[in-house]
């Protein structure tokens, strides 16, 4: 794979720093509709788990796309709710395509708003679901309009693709994601930024998920202990391993979040379990881990160990096309007096799909804190800016990419 010269993409002349300060004049314009338009999608409730409220955002989220010319369509979830896909209506053929990418399903329950209302103070729109990611969805929107309106076209042509069941792992959508991220230029993920400065997410750790069963031998543990193996004795053992596999300079966590085993005080247990997570920032890593894991051997000859699962999600890492896309963002910011940071998130995303496949540039999306929290807030400002700078994004040439 060869990627052109990231000269080619960083624009500082004179006149796009004009169009560039243009175009944040324009989105900040906006704000009242941008807030009026956050605040509308944030009350529709839309839990991953009831696929049925997705539709709410969908009524809100496809009409607005359709303004922009663009065709919206619902892709029907098999085991979720449904996505919505959004193309140009008049895409030409042949014409390169920039994937937009972000999702409709929250982590809060139903009748959440009873108790956390959307409500906008001090600069800030509060609600469940503000930051991760409705804020997101509403900047995709105001990102468009600003292009269309200001009458700029992109040589590659913006897909839009909303999801149902992100914050689960994406296990519907991610056939679709990696189907369109195999034929997109580049990838720009509207997941929130990360900490109040608004960093954006450069790398992401791989995830694992691991579930280690130890079969021992019940006994009698008063009257004859001896005839018993104990599972959990070796699970113990077990831990122990497993926490050695830790490597901070790495950036390798391995945590045992949950045990269990055994049926009474006074019985030798015939079998334990534990539930182990992984998070890794390479794949190199990823396998490293996986080996160990699955090489753990028991030290009671009369006790057998059982272990399922592995590494399922791959890391984002800092790849070279990857530092591209970032050098992009990093330059058109700095033409609308933003200075940009960039961090590892240790949570996976789609951003970890995309990257697989294309240029990938993750945390897009609003700036503000919270997520997943009761004091889930969006910063209107900053994020007006992030808008704006995915406007510009979306202006940039093809990647050349190969």
């Amino acid at each position: 794979m060869t990627v052109s010269d990231p000269a080619r993409l960083v624009v500082g002349s004179g006149a796009s720093r004009e169009r560039a300060l243009r175009t944040l004049d324009r989105v900040r314009s906006y704000r009242d509709e941008f807030v009026e338009f956050l605040s509308r999608l944030s009350s529709v409730e839309s839990p991953t788990d009831r696929p049925e409220t997705q539709k709410g955002v969908h009524a809100i989220l496809g009409p607005a796309l359709e303004q922009l010319d663009m065709d919206a369509r619902i892709v029907p979830g098999r085991v979720s709710g449904d996505h919505l896909l959004a193309i140009p209506r008049r895409r030409a053929s042949g014409v390169p395509i920039q994937l937009l990418v972000g999702h409709s399903d929250t982590v809060w329950p139903l009748d959440t708003l009873e108790r956390m209302p959307v409500h906008v103070d001090g600069g800030r729109v509060h609600g469940p679901g503000t930051l991760d990611m409705k804020g997101g969805l509403t900047q995709i929107v105001f990102a468009l309009r600003v292009l269309r309106e200001l009458g700029e076209e992109p040589e590659v042509e913006p897909v839009v693709f909303v999801n149902a069941d992100e914050e689960v792992g994406s296990p519907d959508s991610k056939r679709h994601v990696r189907r369109l991220a195999r034929i997109a230029d580049r990838a720009f993920v509207l997941e929130p930024s990360l900490g109040p400065s608004g960093k954006l997410k450069t790398a992401r750790k791989g995830l694992g998920a691991f579930e280690v069963t130890v079969r021992g031998r019940a006994a009698h543990a008063g009257l004859d202990p001896e005839a018993g193996a104990s599972a959990i004795v070796e699970l113990a053992h077990v831990i122990h391993a497993l926490n050695e596999l830790n490597d901070p300079v790495r950036g390798t966590t391995v945590n045992v979040g949950m045990v269990d085993g055994g049926t009474r005080r006074n019985v030798i247990a015939a079998e334990a379990r534990a539930s182990v997570d992984v998070r890794v920032a390479t794949m190199e890593e990823g396998r490293r881990v996986e080996d160990a894991v699955r090489a753990l051997r028991s030290v009671d000859p009369d006790v057998s160990l059982h272990v399922e699962g592995g590494v399922r999600v791959a890391p984002l890492e800092r790849t070279p096309r990857n530092r591209v896309l970032w050098s992009t963002a990093r330059a058109l910011g700095e033409e609308m007096g933003m200075e940009l940071e960039e961090a590892t998130a240790g949570g996976g995303s789609d951003g970890n799909t995309t990257s697989l496949y294309t240029a990938t540039l993750d945390g897009l999306g609003c700036v503000g804190d919270g997520a997943h929290a009761d004091h889930e807030h969006v910063d209107i400002e900053p994020s007006l800016e992030r808008c704006a700078l995915l406007a510009r994004l979306l202006l940039a040439p093809a990647s050349g990419a190969e």
